[in-house]
């Protein structure tokens, strides 16, 4: 059984209270968080045995053996730092942090103390994702020429300023997307030589970027434009194109159900196949069994279709420049 550490409680973290007490291959030990209403409800809620109204008691527990950070972004970095040097394996929520300076430290911290490390792209742990990435080897798309993708939510009055705005909270789900079809299609290399171009609005609520947009083209010729919002909607998109037709997801890419599943593949001469994937439970679920097969291999990383370390720094690299560009618009 993996002992698990809760550092908030959030809706995230009540999503992955619920997935760890649905395996029989984990349980909750302690909820910690500054609220100590929250937290006592919290434990009250899902019978966690301790709490801990701070962080530090948790990360020095040598009964936790895997700490799940659900609190806001802009403290990632600090609280895995703190975990990896007490030794202890970390699932940390996306996006990776806010900058590339801390994600670097963080990224130096896991590899220092050489401690199990994976960011919480959980959709990319669902067996949605192990289809997709059949469909990807099995030549349908031919040579990958584009990729489309949308993301919006109308959450900007619940959302935290210091987490730097919709591209960190939001268009990291497509960026991620992006990421893992690039360099499955073009090699593990290609995702980094993209070259951006990003236009963005600055919110009057809290003055980070609300609405993003962005074309990207890669040195082997391929474009990608993306969009993401958290100042109104709720909706998604993703089609990938290559020049022998398109994979579209039909329902929500970044939000896999437990239930039915849908993409849409469409050859160019007219073909039409509508791919089902049913699996018994949600993402928030199989990012816990990902991590438990992954402590138990002895891995000190997530393996594809998740995200490994250095994956995430090209997300996050991705992000920050996009970020720049929208901000670097604004300017007279």
């Amino acid at each position: 059984m993996l002992r698990w550490g809760l550092l908030g409680t959030g809706f995230i973290t009540h999503k992955t209270a619920k997935a760890i007490a649905a395996s029989n291959g984990s349980e909750i030990r302690t909820i910690a968080g500054r609220n100590s209403d929250a937290v006592d409800a919290f434990q009250k809620e899902y019978s966690i045995p301790t709490v801990s109204y701070g962080y530090d008691e948790i990360l020095a527990d040598p009964e936790i053996d895997v700490v799940y950070i659900g609190l806001p972004n802009h403290v990632h970095h600090t609280l895995t730092i703190a975990a990896a040097k007490a030794g202890k394996a970390v699932l940390s929520e996306k996006s990776l942090t806010t900058t590339m300076e801390e994600a670097q430290a963080l990224a130096t911290a896991v590899r220092t103390h050489d401690t199990f490390f994976v960011e919480g792209f959980m959709y990319l742990s669902h067996p949605l994702y192990a289809r997709l990435m059949e469909i990807l080897a099995d030549g349908r798309l031919g040579n990958l020429r584009a990729i489309t993708g949308f993301y919006s939510a109308d959450i900007w009055n619940v959302t935290n300023p210091l987490g730097r705005g919709t591209l960190y909270n939001l268009g990291c789900y497509p960026v991620s997307l992006l990421h893992l079809v690039v360099q499955t299609l073009c090699g593990q290399d290609m995702f980094a030589t993209g070259q951006l171009a990003g236009l963005g609005n600055v919110s009057t609520h809290d003055g980070t970027i609300c609405d993003a947009a962005v074309t990207a083209q890669f040195a082997n010729g391929v474009l990608a434009t993306l969009q993401s919002t958290d100042s109104y909607g709720m909706e998604h998109g993703f089609t990938i194109a290559g020049d022998k037709g398109t994979l579209t997801f039909v329902t929500n890419p970044w939000l896999p159900v437990a239930g039915r599943n849908h993409l849409r593949w469409t050859s160019y001469d007219g073909e039409v196949e509508d791919i089902y994937v049913d699996a018994d439970h949600d993402a928030f679920y199989t990012q816990v069994k990902m991590v438990e097969a992954s402590l138990a291999a002895g891995q000190k990383e997530a393996q594809r279709p998740s995200p490994r370390l250095t994956d995430s720094l090209e997300i996050m690299a991705f992000l920050t420049e996009w970020e720049r560009q929208c901000l670097a618009a604004q300017q007279p």
